[in-house]
């Protein structure tokens, strides 16, 4: 659908013509209120979960279809978890690390592990 035609609910001055709507508007009505929890604190995927009472990945998911429907690329999620439990395996890596890898988590120098 495209828009049209605006109109002022207060006063009711009306403007027509052809008006390119964000991306956020092909965000579904869930996906607004992930990306208001979201923002609410502050990015913190960990404080997202608890809010929703969802695993930690699959807010994760959540937040990738999100940035997926605004056009943006995902990076491959399952590809990047079967190479740290490649790594695991042959020994490269700690399973803390792993986890902490898994997690997303960042190491002491704020570069992410």
């Amino acid at each position: 659908m495209d828009v049209v035609s605006l109109r002022c609910p207060v006063c009711g001055t009306g403007v027509t013509g052809q008006f390119v709507l964000d991306e956020f508007f092909n965000l579904s009505e869930e996906q607004m209120k992930f990306v208001k929890v979201f923002l609410k604190h502050k990015g913190n995927l960990s404080e997202v979960q608890k809010e929703f009472d969802i695993s930690y990945p699959t807010a994760r998911n959540r937040l990738n279809e999100i940035v997926s429907t605004l056009g943006y690329d995902v990076e491959d999620e399952r590809e990047n978890e079967k190479d740290i439990l490649e790594k695991l395996k042959n020994g490269e890596i700690d399973v803390s690390s792993a986890i902490s890898m898994l997690k997303g988590e960042t190491d002491e120098g704020n570069q992410k592990i």
